[in-house]
């Protein structure tokens, strides 16, 4: 018998071998199916990761909710993810088909804060980061998106002295950074690096991200110094299929307040001012109050994996003087589509802005203050119709109508900016995606500017004068970025981000002005002006371009919620600077640990220090100041004859030398804060101290002509100055911020939130770059008559920035003349400083069943400002007695000064001020109707009163002269209130927001 034993094991181990590679090819081929759903509303959730925990194999959800995933022996749970959704974890055990509903995760999508290409949670940031969102946004009628930030930043410092509509709001992020141009936080909206506030309106903003220290900012290099505001616009709801309109119409009426107070005709008559028979309130002769309307409409939704929001938004903006205003219309298309099971995404932003604006000349608001009040509006007379235009005029020094200026000049603009950008999206992985953005930022000025034949300051002279003006800007950017995220362990995540950039920008402009017309035929014809040379004409034109380079990347560690780090660098290279220093190197970090997560920190919910320190740069306003610049001299005639016009050409002049060695201003900042919680965060704050240290400011000296040129070696010094990096500069501050939600019991809930700032004033540490240099700076004269030769702020080494000089008054003699300290410049005194020691922000929110209630205080203390009005309009000297008087309540009476003014100690005041900067108080409309989600209607004010020692127009800081247009020295000057102020407007709105579904 044969032995069929080995046989028989041989097929044993065969049919094993075959079973178990069956059962291990069945495991292989084992896979998982679902659908991922809306907890709230029941809808599908495209785009949702799903992933198995502890790997990077995962999926996406497609349209309808649903995926497919392979699955390999060992995996254990799945990991359901989407933004704005409590993330799940689900066992898999025998499973083939699950269901997932994703709850909302509602204090996820309340604390994530935008920063620099991305968002992250708020308990992760470790940086000086502010979010405001639309609830906390100031109301009424706010044409400027940088209102809404007004007080509402420890920090952020937004000022506009006055009430003109047409002025621009000076941004400044705890204090100065910078002599040059770009002292405003640099803008990035929608990811559009160095927008512009004119290409958003306030309507669209969906919140707004305020990149405060250096260590947040220097992802953006060389354009970070002076901080960062991210400002995000309106994007669509989550729910799918549905459609929601939006309008808000609002009116406003402005009234001028705080007028400053001024002798009657009797009072001026009888003080021996000349008497012309009339008794003219000119003050009330050239302001009316000012109605305004804003009308602001969208769109949004989605379908499928698309997703839009639609805006047109019109303002008419009027001010308290005939002929001030501006008129415009703003209209954004925001687009998202999702392709390849959401994998790839496509975003696009298209917003254009048109603005029209209509200016008068400001000193109409001086000689409306001072101007004579006995003397009539209009003239009746035949020597005042042929020469005036029927106005009264008299042929005085500084004496002019002031409804003749605001009548007999125009000034007007037409503003047309257009921002698009184009962003994709691609999930290489689910925890690795790749995106490109390009944008470009176009802006086109025109402005038109005029003199009548009958304008007795200007046209008359000039026989009319006319001027056109163009500037046209053009910014291209393209990006690209590669984010990756991981958990390195079950406690430590890691998310990277590397990037490049490239940047061009292109301007140009022409100017063209001239005189001596036949008919007041204004800007349109500057060809019927026969006279182009000479007073009260000009033609130029300019052009020029740069280029910026960047590298950047960044690393985001967590372990456990408990500790996080970050750490970025950013390497650019600018074509505007020497080519010895053309590249420079930003880095930055940033540590912090959440206490409560280690330790029982008993009613603090959250105690969070940390620190970080930041290197940023900032760009210089022109590419061509390490050139050795040319320019347009004198014309001149080779021949002498003026007969003879074929030999007459325009020489050139050299404005500056080369300078090899120019680079980046830099700001080194080292900041200590903390984020806390107390009650279960039902008290939240935060507070920061930081110190930064500017150095390497770029100032254009002057040299000797024809010495070495030491940043250019083997030549000599051609031009009588030369850009170099010249000052250091160092401050320091404390910041401050709480807020309580929503005190009180049953209907009445109150929320306060109080900011505020205490600054360590600019120290000036160097003004020199080797053997150039000063020991100090002077800025600012008075102005005319009689106060033009002494400047009145020194900016001097070792010490603050801005300080005001000046003899002191030790009182008067009988007679009523200044006894003053002394009369050499050399030997002023300090008499106070420009800046402010701090500022506060004080927003008080109360809700009522359908009622609610807003109102915010606003304030600055420790800041001086030179009261010009008092400075040339309070004495009672014979030569005075042209112009009224000013009579606050710091003017001598007894005696009346009868001294030519002269800059002193007692015009220098105390500017501190608390302010009811806005109030609104509104109702919710109940409505039951299926298409009406809300209905609101609302009373708002604005300005509504000030508390202040200051007697002058406005106690508002100002941070640089208004009549100083040197970019890179009206910085020094701040703390000077000029004579041609804008009176103050108090606003009051009445509005309607209805939503439609």
């Amino acid at each position: 018998m044969r032995n069929y034993l080995p046989k028989l094991k041989t097929l044993m181990l065969a049919f094993a071998l075959t079973l178990g590679a069956t059962l291990a090819a069945n495991a292989q081929s084992r896979s998982i199916s679902g659908t991922v759903m809306d907890a709230a509303y029941g809808d599908p959730v495209p785009g949702a990761t799903v992933i198995v925990k502890g790997t990077t194999r995962g999926t996406a959800t497609d349209l309808d909710g649903k995926f497919t995933l392979p699955l390999q022996a060992d995996d254990q749970v799945l990991v359901i993810s989407f933004v704005g959704y409590m993330t799940q974890e689900v066992e898999i055990g025998n499973q083939t088909n699950i269901t997932v509903n994703l709850e909302e995760d509602i204090q996820s999508l309340e604390e994530a804060v935008v920063i620099g290409y991305g968002s992250q949670d708020k308990k992760e940031i470790t940086s000086a980061v502010v979010g405001v969102k639309p609830e906390d946004f100031n109301r009424g009628n706010v044409s400027n998106p940088a209102q809404l930030l007004q007080g509402k930043v420890a920090g952020l410092s937004i000022t506009r002295p006055g009430g003109n509509p047409n002025n621009a709001f000076q941004v400044r992020l705890r204090g100065l950074s910078t002599f040059g141009a770009n002292s405003s936080p640099l803008i990035v909206l929608d990811g559009v690096i160095g927008a512009s506030l004119e290409n958003v309106d306030p309507n669209d903003i969906q919140s707004i991200d305020v990149l405060k220290d250096g260590s947040a900012a220097a992802i953006y290099g060389a354009r970070g110094s002076s901080g960062v505001i991210l400002i995000t616009t309106t994007r669509q709801g989550k729910k799918e299929g549905t459609t929601n309109v939006t309008i808000n119409s609002f009116a406003t009426v402005d009234q001028a307040t705080n007028l400053i107070p001024i002798l009657s005709a009797e009072e001026f008559v009888a003080r021996g001012g000349t008497d012309f028979g009339s008794n003219t309130d000119w003050r009330n002769e050239l302001i009316d109050d000012a109605i305004s309307y804003t009308t602001n409409a969208s769109v949004s939704g989605s379908f499928g994996n698309s997703s839009y929001m639609a805006s047109v938004n019109y303002r008419d903006n009027n001010g308290i003087v005939n002929g001030v205003g501006n008129e415009r219309l703003n209209t954004r298309l925001n687009l998202s589509q999702g392709a390849l099971d959401n994998k790839l995404r496509f975003n696009i932003n298209l917003s254009f802005t048109n603005t029209s604006r209509e200016s008068i000349n400001d000193a109409a608001f001086r000689y409306a203050t001072i101007y004579n009040p006995t003397a009539p509006v209009f003239e009746n007379t035949e020597a005042a119709q042929d020469r005036f235009g029927g106005y009264f005029q008299r042929d005085l020094f500084d004496f002019y109508n002031p409804v003749a200026l605001a009548n007999q000049q125009k000034f007007v603009g037409e503003v047309k900016t257009a921002l698009t950008s184009y962003r994709v999206e691609y999930d290489i992985l689910p925890n690795l995606t790749i995106t490109g953005q390009y944008s470009q930022d176009r802006r086109n000025e025109l402005e038109g500017n005029f003199w009548s034949l009958q304008d007795f300051q200007v046209g008359l002279g000039a026989t009319g004068s006319a001027q056109r003006i163009t500037r046209d800007r053009s910014q291209r950017i393209f990006e690209s970025t590669l984010r990756y995220e991981t958990d390195l362990s079950d406690k430590l995540n890691m998310t990277l981000l590397g990037g490049v950039g490239l940047q061009f920008t292109t301007n140009q402009g022409f100017n063209a002005r001239v005189r001596q017309y036949l008919f007041d035929l204004g800007w349109n014809n500057l060809g019927a002006g026969a006279i182009r040379v000479g007073n009260n004409t000009e033609v130029s034109s300019y052009a020029n371009e740069d280029q910026l380079n960047s590298v950047f990347g960044r690393a985001n560690f967590n372990w456990d919620n408990m500790i996080f780090l970050s750490a970025s660098v950013r390497a650019e290279t600018y074509s505007g600077f020497g080519p010895n220093n053309q590249t420079g190197v930003f880095p930055a970090f940033s540590l912090g640990s959440d206490f409560t997560q280690i330790f029982d920190m008993g009613v603090f919910s959250q105690f969070k220090p940390r620190v970080s320190f930041g290197i940023t740069g900032n760009l210089p306003p022109s590419p061509t100041l390490a050139l050795g610049v040319f320019g347009n001299g004198n014309r001149i005639d080779l021949d002498g004859d003026p007969l003879t016009q074929n030999d007459i050409f325009v020489g050139i002049n050299q404005f500056s030398n080369p300078n090899q060695d120019l680079k980046w201003e830099t700001k080194e900042e080292l900041n200590f804060g903390i984020d806390f919680g107390m009650f279960n965060n039902k008290v939240t704050g935060s507070v920061d101290y930081y110190t930064r240290n500017i150095s390497d400011l770029l100032f254009n000296v002057p040299v000797a002509t024809g010495a070495p040129n030491p940043f250019d070696p083997g030549r000599f010094n051609t031009a009588g100055s030369t850009w170099v990096n010249l000052a250091d500069l160092r401050a320091a501050g404390f910041e401050f911020a709480v807020s309580v939600n929503q005190i009180g019991k049953g209907a009445l809930k109150w929320t306060p939130t109080l900011n505020f700032t205490i600054y360590d004033k600019t120290t000036i540490e160097s003004l020199s770059a080797g053997e150039l240099g000063f020991e100090e700076l002077r800025f600012a004269t008075p102005g005319s008559p009689g106060q033009n030769n002494n400047p009145i702020i020194y900016n001097r080494v070792g010490q603050t920035l801005g300080d005001i000089y000046g003899p002191r008054l030790n009182g008067l003699t009988e007679n009523g003349e200044y006894i003053l300290s002394t009369t050499d410049p050399n030997q002023f005194e300090k008499l106070g400083n420009g800046l402010p020691k701090g500022e506060f922000g004080f927003t008080n929110s109360f809700s009522y069943g359908q009622w609610s209630l807003n109102f915010f205080l606003r304030g600055a203390w420790g800041h001086d400002l030179y009261n010009s009005y008092r400075g040339f309009y309070e004495n009672a000297d014979p030569a005075s007695n042209t112009w009224n008087s000013v009579v606050t309540d710091k003017t001598p009476t007894n005696p009346l000064v009868i001294s030519t003014p002269t800059f002193n100690s007692s015009v220098v005041e105390d500017a501190s001020f608390i302010r009811l900067d806005n109030a609104e108080i509104g109702y919710n409309v109940k409505t039951n109707s299926p298409n009406l989600s809300s209905l609101r209607v609302y009373f708002a004010a604005q300005n509504l009163f000030t508390i202040t020692n200051y007697t002058g127009v406005d106690p508002e800081v100002r941070t640089n002269d208004s009549e100083n247009n040197d970019a890179f020295t009206s910085a020094l000057s701040p703390g000077i209130e000029r004579r041609n102020t804008y009176f103050q407007t108090r606003s009051f709105t009445l509005g309607v927001t209805v939503n439609f579904k």
